[in-house]
């Protein structure tokens, strides 16, 4: 099968001939059907985050099933389904108490024993993050995927296996947004958007996105936000403070970057709660004033949106079924495989929401 490896940090993804087993007792084969290219790929691109190479990357996937494992009993051969990076075991501590995308056990991959999943004619392939979706066909665990309606279509059905999971998930789950409360986002890209978008399902009162670019706060009000804060025109947080007399019951970081993070935590109300979602480098550590804890306020970070993605995801697709979930309107372009590099010099520029690669049928 054809897929884009990267081999080097810092250096474009080769398009090449990967070899891909069969599937074991609890493994899925899925066809890929489309792919979303993420700024968290982007990350591993850049080398902020380490990870063992070569790899196929890739990680925001809908596909339709081929084969499965003798003890599989979620998916059948036939059936769509959204991929999750955040596989879990089942059996876990974290699993056992609700808390399944904290799940790291080794029982969903392949043990060092095992002939590994992904190869090519010199060696194993590293798959990434569980998925490896930047390839014609992925290799995973039962417990990555989920069955969704055969109504959907596959480009937007993609993007809730990350971006929009992450999003919502940390508007809905982790930080528990009621009905009323004021909500601010820094960073409108496709994260920001999606919980942008789940403030406003969720029923929140007043909704600011803080950005830096119009073109992305424009993006923000189809999307839900009430208000909007351009990071040029002065202070964000001081802005924000003077929007709502006093600060936001949540705010959410999806950007990634220090100054963000700790403008997430001082644009907060008394007893709110900053969610840091997006992906601060490695080695990076952010500054709070002590004091600011007297007033209640809370940070806590996010990984992909505390989900359930097996209630969560099929739900979802029925949000945007029903018109509740703009996914339409997030996605930029359709692109081929052989166009992934392309799809990361935009997300570089900053200007466009998504790319999705869509395989052919």
């Amino acid at each position: 099968m054809k897929a884009a490896v990267l081999r080097q940090v810092r250096t474009p993804l080769s398009i090449e001939d990967v070899q891909i087993n069969k599937p074991g007792p609890h493994e899925v084969l899925i066809r890929t059907m489309a792919a979303g290219v993420c700024h968290s790929d982007l990350h591993f691109v850049e080398g902020s985050y380490p990870y063992p190479l070569p790899a196929v990357l890739g990680h925001e996937s809908a596909g339709i099933v081929e084969q499965v494992g003798s003890e599989v009993r979620t998916v059948k051969p036939g059936d769509h389904v959204i991929t999750c990076l955040s596989a879990f075991c089942g059996h876990c501590d974290h699993c056992l108490t609700g808390h399944m995308s904290r799940c790291v056990s080794p029982d969903t991959k392949r043990g060092s024993d095992e002939e590994p999943r992904l190869g090519n004619a010199v060696g194993s392939m590293n798959q990434f993050l569980n998925l490896s979706s930047f390839a014609e066909q992925m290799l995973i665990h039962e417990h990555a995927c989920v069955a969704i309606r055969k109504d959907m279509p596959f480009d937007r059905a993609a993007l809730i296996g990350c971006s929009v999971t992450t999003g919502i998930g940390a508007v809905i789950h982790t930080s528990n947004v009621r009905p009323g409360e004021t909500v601010a986002v820094l960073g409108c890209g496709g994260v920001g958007l999606a919980a942008i978008n789940g403030a406003a399902i969720a029923g929140a009162g007043r909704i600011i996105a803080v950005d830096m670019q119009g073109s992305k706060l424009n993006l923000a009000k189809q999307f839900g936000a009430t208000d909007v804060v351009n990071a040029k025109d002065g202070d964000p947080v001081q802005q924000v403070l003077e929007l709502t007399k006093g600060g936001v019951h949540h705010s959410f970081e999806a950007v990634g970057l220090k100054q963000t993070a700790e403008q997430a935590f001082r644009m907060l109300a008394r007893g709110g709660t900053a969610n840091i979602i997006g992906m601060i480098p490695v080695g990076v550590n952010i500054e709070l004033h002590g004091a600011d804890f007297l007033g209640e306020k809370r940070i806590q970070g996010s990984v992909m949106g505390s989900n359930r993605f097996p209630v969560d995801m099929p739900r979802f697709v029925d949000f945007y079924m029903s018109g509740k979930l703009k996914l339409d309107e997030m996605i930029s372009r359709r692109i081929k495989l052989s166009q992934v590099n392309e799809a990361f010099d935009e997300l570089k520029k900053g200007e466009l929401a998504r790319s999705v690669i869509v395989f052919d049928a």
